[in-house]
């Protein structure tokens, strides 16, 4: 891998991982606030379901973890594995995909 498409993961990694630490402050937040208040699960999907703040909130969520997730995991795969090549990166696109799809079931769980 080059050292620019190095540079642009490490940078990629880093945007994601400062969104990220907004957003589980923002979530744990939240659950706080609801589960104070005495919110059950079922109130708290009542209240989520049909919001689009919280749909477009999530989905940015998951495209970030997706995101993060995989450039950190190729990193550690690299050194401690010794996998690298091609290989390493469609595995991690296969993992990319996998968090998405995942992270999208949940999101539209918590939206429809």
């Amino acid at each position: 891998m080059s050292p620019r498409a190095v540079a642009r993961l490490w940078i990629m990694q880093r945007v994601s991982a400062a969104y990220l630490a907004i957003a589980v402050i923002v979530h744990l937040i939240t659950i706080i606030y609801a589960i104070r208040g005495g919110l059950t699960s079922a109130e708290i999907l009542g209240r989520t379901q049909g919001s689009l703040s919280w749909l477009m909130f999530y989905t940015s969520f998951v495209l970030a973890v997706a995101m993060h997730l995989p450039i950190g995991l190729r990193t550690i795969v690299s050194e401690h594995l010794g996998w690298r090549g091609p290989s390493l990166d469609v595995a991690m696109l296969f993992c990319a995909a996998a968090v998405l799809g995942l992270g999208a079931h949940g999101v539209m769980g918590v939206y429809l």
